[in-house]
């Protein structure tokens, strides 16, 4: 059996054009795309128009998987998951337009459709503290995770409260960026 490249390989190739290497993703990820989509949509034509959505994306953004922030595999599972519950919801919309957006979609578990993403982006909102500078990610984590107020934070760190309050906004401000730019909106 061949060896798979790793995801930092196939990662330079896209971003280098290398057609090959999109085929080679397919190959090696487009059972689990489509079949996540299938489930999800629960339609054999919309789940191939999520796989080609996802591997159209792959190739016009190669630039938008970053090896260091998780798998490609997990990653494609992601945006996956999340263009097929975009199809469904459209497809909903399209066949009763006066339904109403509260209404639960045929053959989709909201809750445990909700719950991975949720799940999901719960672990890219971890990668992405953790890869904040020292300051900005001791605030974030004694206020979001220990559920300190800014004025605790403040206190247990001996700095000013302005600052905690900056630091707070900077750090937020910069998972939000680095949350976009994988394409993943909360």
């Amino acid at each position: 059996m061949d060896e798979i490249p790793s995801d930092v390989v196939w990662a330079r190739r896209l971003v280098s054009g290398d057609e090959a290497a999109l085929g080679e993703i397919y190959d090696a990820y487009g059972g689990l795309v489509y079949g996540l989509a299938l489930r999800l949509t629960r339609s054999r034509e919309l789940a191939e128009d999520v796989v080609q959505e996802v591997f159209s994306f792959l190739w016009e953004r190669p630039a938008a998987f970053d090896p260091g922030k998780g798998t490609l595999r997990s990653w494609l599972g992601l945006l996956a998951h999340r263009r097929s519950v975009e199809t469904v919801r459209r497809e909903e919309l399209r066949r009763r337009p006066a339904a109403s957006d509260d209404m639960p979609l045929p053959g989709v578990d909201e809750a445990v459709t909700e719950e991975l993403y949720r799940e999901q982006i719960r672990g890219r909102v971890a990668e992405a503290v953790a890869r904040l500078p020292e300051p900005l990610r001791q605030v974030v984590e004694l206020a979001y995770y220990k559920g300190r107020t800014y004025r605790q934070v403040a206190a247990e760190l001996g700095s000013p409260e302005g600052t905690v309050k900056s630091r707070i906004r900077a750090a937020l401000k910069q998972i939000a960026e680095d949350l976009a730019e994988e394409g993943v909106t909360p």
